[in-house]
């Protein structure tokens, strides 16, 4: 520690070497997760049905005419139906809804949510790659701190003592994000696709080319819809999921009833293995089809922030999963009669004087199925700008009464075009679907290594119960992804294709942020250069000046640039440090920490927000809570009445802008990272202006070139 050092720095200090037990406030805060009453979640549990499920209610129009097999038999028919009946009860109900909903941070789903919660147990060291983690006082309030067993206590310091290991955990969750993300373009697509294409049994005269043109009109007004928000959305679109859940249980018991009423003994696994006996190669070729009836059962666990565990887990158990049972039973039996059908499944099996109804039915829904993607990349990309692995874009909350349900028109528009791209490119082809079954299966693998994690480090589970999860889901999801890699050249590349170019972004900004951080810390002021700083400027202008750094130790070198072109200060000089914690929201008392620095006027403030919270520092509230705080650290009356005389004048806000740029002798890699990725995406992203909501005539910006 420098000599430098004060009081906020020694309080972080302990706050990331995980003393929870140290209060810099000296208060006693209780986290706790937002309560809902049952109207509350029942209603959600509605809102669901339009946002979460409709990707997932939907993969019965092109699970069935995905699989090609011709003239298939009844043992084929019945295996089929087994492999779906399994795959949905075990990878959606039993993985999802009863296990991996428990592991959300403070309601916050997704794979980032699962790497917030591991970077607020486990101290990361890699700063290059991963933002400075710390932890708050109330963690110790966390449902899943233990008393650490033998096996948890070792897997922890193995983690917390490998850079390695901790770097290969951070790419495996920025892959699983640029997953979920491509899902966003490619959920909408192939739904949307799959349900309009059912007119063309109607007209010979109807052209593939007429379906396409169809689907890209229809997917342009499903984009331009979401800047409404998730609870409108979700009003609009559930009372048509309702109508369609109920709609293909009705349609499928029916067909069950008519074609071949045991057609659910499928139930029993062994139609499987008689599957597996007569197909051999080719039935393990097919399970790249079958997985698209778990498209997306990520989205439950993505969406959670729009909504809560039980509204989901409810929706899912009580409707969601016994329509799709009913559904899928009834065009097996179906197809048990008329095996010649299997390529038009869906639509061949409904009853022809509800044809029209259920086209228009299907369509609508293959909407709402564009929904659940598209939403939870909205929440994603947020959690990943909020722990400083995503440049700035813009996310406007669209729900004052439940927390998470956010809009961001940049990343909605580059999901629509990205989304007609691929339905111009495939044209309804088998393509569209092997690149959803990659990305599905490659989302789930991931999330499965990630609860393994989780249940060793957090929720200290019993190394038997641990293995039977790890064991059970990676040899579905394990068969399922061998499966699927004969379909990369076959479209699987694409999903692959759009998780490296969110990744090269990811990771652009990701290390040059380091690279910056780095520097700027090696660069920084000694107290006895800034002292000398503060002696040779003559002039000090009344007023308070706030400079905004990621130092939390030290005096930032933009002051030095600062008082060198302006050459003058402040009155009053605030060195504010806003930090992004991996928790969902900062309690009102841990928002503030104050320190006032050995020189007269000049103080260091530390603020602290979730990925929930709403960073604003140029808002009355907030100016008030700073002085309040620096008041509490003055030490003569003096003192106090140059502080209020300050903020009473001119407040300034100084940014500085920090450029990058690598020496010659560098590496090339490196060069083409910093000079070329990372210093378009710094110059093209959100100004930290309007994401920290400062008024422009209040910021002065300083910037600073960095050669590196």
């Amino acid at each position: 520690m420098d000599d430098d050092s004060i009081e906020p720095e020694e309080e972080q200090k302990d706050i990331e070497q995980g003393d929870v037990n140290h209060d810099p406030l000296q208060r006693k805060p209780v986290r706790k997760n937002m309560e809902y009453t049952t109207a509350q979640t029942l209603l959600m549990a509605y809102q669901t049905l339009g946002v979460v499920y409709g990707d997932i209610g939907t993969s019965p129009l092109y699970t069935f005419p995905s699989i090609g097999i011709s003239n298939p038999g009844e043992v084929d028919i019945l295996g089929i139906l087994s492999l779906v009946y399994w795959t949905l009860t075990v990878m959606a109900l039993i993985k999802y809804v009863f296990i991996v909903l428990r592991a959300n941070d403070h309601g916050e789903g997704g794979t980032f949510a699962l790497y917030s919660l591991l970077r607020q147990h486990i101290n990361f060291k890699n700063k290059s790659i991963v933002p400075v983690t710390a932890r708050l006082e109330s963690d110790v309030n966390l449902l899943y701190h233990s008393n650490h067993s033998k096996l948890q206590s070792k897997t922890h310091k193995f983690l917390e003592g490998s850079k390695i290991a901790q770097t290969v955990l951070t790419l495996i969750v920025l892959v699983g994000t640029c997953m979920v993300i491509g899902d966003g373009a490619l959920t909408p697509a192939i739904s949307v696709l799959s349900a309009v294409q059912g007119i063309q049994s109607r007209s010979s005269k109807i052209t593939q080319e007429h379906v396409v043109l169809l689907s890209v009109v229809i997917l342009f007004l499903v984009f331009l819809f979401q800047r409404l928000g998730t609870s409108k959305v979700g009003f609009t679109f559930s009372p048509i999921m309702i109508i369609w859940f109920g709609s293909i249980a009705l349609i499928g018991l029916f067909n069950i009833i008519k074609f071949y009423p045991p057609v659910l003994k499928a139930i029993s696994p062994h139609y499987i293995y008689h599957f597996f006996k007569r197909n051999r190669r080719k039935g393990w070729e097919l399970l790249g089809a079958i997985v698209l009836c778990i498209t997306g059962a990520e989205a439950m666990f993505a969406d959670l922030g729009h909504f809560n565990t039980s509204s989901i887990q409810i929706a899912f158990s009580g409707l969601v999963y016994p329509a799709l049972i009913l559904g899928y039973g009834g065009e097996a039996a179906f197809l048990i009669k008329n095996p010649d059908k299997m390529s038009t499944a869906f639509y061949s099996s409904v009853p022809e004087p509800v044809f029209w109804p259920m086209f228009i039915i299907a369509t609508l829904a293959a909407v709402v199925a564009s929904q659940s993607l598209i939403s939870a990349s909205f929440s994603i990309i947020r959690q990943s700008m909020a722990l400083g692995c995503f440049p700035r874009v813009t996310m406007n909350h669209t729900s004052g009464k439940y927390e998470g349900q956010v809009y961001s028109p940049e990343v909605n528009y580059f999901l629509m075009v990205l989304s007609i791209l691929i339905t111009v490119g495939f044209k309804g082809g088998v393509e569209i679907g092997n690149a959803y079954g990659v990305a599905v299966i490659w989302v789930m693998l991931i999330t499965t290594f990630l609860m393994v994690v989780v249940m060793l480090v957090i929720w200290d589970t019993n190394i038997f119960l641990v293995g039977i999860f790890f064991a059970v889901f990676l040899a579905f999801e394990g068969t399922y992804m061998t499966s699927l890699l004969n379909k990369v050249p076959q479209g699987g590349w694409v999903p692959f294709g759009i998780a490296a170019f969110f990744l090269i972004i990811t990771l652009s900004w990701t290390y040059g942020r380091g690279k910056k951080s780095e520097y700027e810390a090696e660069k920084k002021m000694s107290q006895k250069e800034f002292r000398e700083l503060l002696a040779s400027t003559e002039v000090r202008v009344p007023g308070i000046c706030f400079f905004c750094t990621d130092l939390m130790n030290g005096y930032p070198p933009i002051v030095r640039h600062y008082v060198q072109h302006v050459g003058a200060l402040r009155q009053v000089m605030v060195f504010v440090t806003v930090r992004m914690l991996p928790v969902k929201s900062v309690l009102p008392e841990e928002r503030f920490a104050m320190a006032k620095l050995d020189a007269d006027g000049v103080y260091r403030c530390l603020v602290q927000y979730g990925y929930k919270d709403e960073p604003d520092i140029a808002r009355e509230e907030f100016l008030a809570s700073v002085i309040t705080g620096l008041l509490e650290k003055v030490e003569t009356a003096e003192e106090a009445a140059v502080l209020g005389e300050a903020m009473n004048r001119r407040v300034v806000f100084v940014l500085g802008r920090i450029v990058l740029k690598m020496r010659e002798d560098g590496r090339w890699f490196k060069r083409l990272v910093i000079n070329t990725f990372y210093r378009f995406l710094q110059k093209n992203c959100r100004s930290i202006v309007a994401t920290l909501k400062i008024p422009p005539g209040k910021v002065l910006r300083v910037e600073m070139v960095y050669e590196i």
